[in-house]
């Protein structure tokens, strides 16, 4: 059945848009980013800001996110990195399904998200493994010049410049190959950094997809000084940070937990984050 001409028009507007916004973006990066044989695609999963349930001093607990997150006041927040394991997914439970592992600067207590990261997926029931960045709202990129295999040792930062710009970058230490690019968000507050596990969205949170256990910083990984910030005058690992820190748990809306964080180390470095259901 045809739709009536105002509801096609109404469709042709949006995807002009969505594709007029991609373009955009993608000459951003492309003109402005350190890139090293970069081949960025618009990708149809998009990482959120945070969507919280419950508060608890720093317990907090989430749909779409697992992990720490270290809150500043706006404008604080210049520097965050982070290293992790590349895990592997076992896709026999839930054959389409999603897990992203990324650092970044905002989404917290702001509407934007700068953040760059691996997934480690389930797609018609085989894995699948891939690099992206997002500087949400804008769209999600893969970057498709990058070979992901599970075991891959990630080293990945998202830094903030004086003349308003932010650079993603992400290096695959196991393979030497990196990735790296650059873009303006003015409506970035910079109120918080972040090392988080995500169920990514597809118009809705999708299925987390069991990833075992994720390793995340330098007791894990090697790679000394990750897995740290800077927060205005401060810089240091996730637990330099004191009160800030908040210990971020995913959960279905029925209360299933689906990814949950461990203790930092004594250090404050390394965490481990295990898998427990799809939901959503």
């Amino acid at each position: 059945m045809l739709l009536p001409r105002a509801q096609n028009d109404a469709r042709l507007t949006n995807r002009t848009l969505f594709k007029v916004l991609a373009s955009a973006v993608l000459l951003t990066v492309v003109n402005t980013g350190a890139a090293s044989g970069a081949s960025p695609a618009v990708s149809a999963n998009r990482r959120d800001p945070i969507h919280i349930h419950e508060r608890h001093g720093n317990q907090v607990t989430s749909s779409n996110w697992s992990g720490y997150a270290v809150s500043g006041a706006k404008g604080s927040v210049s520097t965050v990195t982070g290293s992790w394991v590349v895990p592997s997914v076992n896709c026999g439970i839930t054959p389409d399904a999603y897990a992203s592992f990324w650092v970044g600067i905002d989404g917290y207590s702001s509407n934007t998200v700068e953040q760059i990261g691996t997934d480690s997926d389930c797609q018609s029931g085989l894995p699948v493994y891939y690099a992206w960045f997002e500087f949400y709202p804008h769209p999600s990129f893969t970057v498709n010049s990058l070979a992901i295999r599970p075991g891959d040792v990630i080293s990945a930062a998202v830094e903030y410049a004086s003349n308003g710009s932010f650079t993603v970058s992400l290096r695959d230490v196991t393979t030497g190959h990196s990735f790296s690019t650059s873009t303006k968000m003015k409506s970035a507050k910079r109120s918080s950094a972040e090392w988080v596990i995500e169920a990514p969205s597809g118009g809705r949170v999708l299925p987390l997809a069991d990833f075992n256990t994720v390793l995340y910083g330098d007791n894990y990984t090697s790679v000394s000084g990750t897995c740290s910030a800077t927060v205005g005058r401060a810089s240091g690992p996730i637990g330099s940070f004191g009160g800030s820190v908040d210990e971020i748990t995913m959960e279905s809306k029925d209360g299933t937990r689906k990814s949950q964080p461990s203790a930092l180390s004594n250090d404050g470095s390394s965490f481990t984050d295990a898998w427990l259901s799809a939901g959503p």
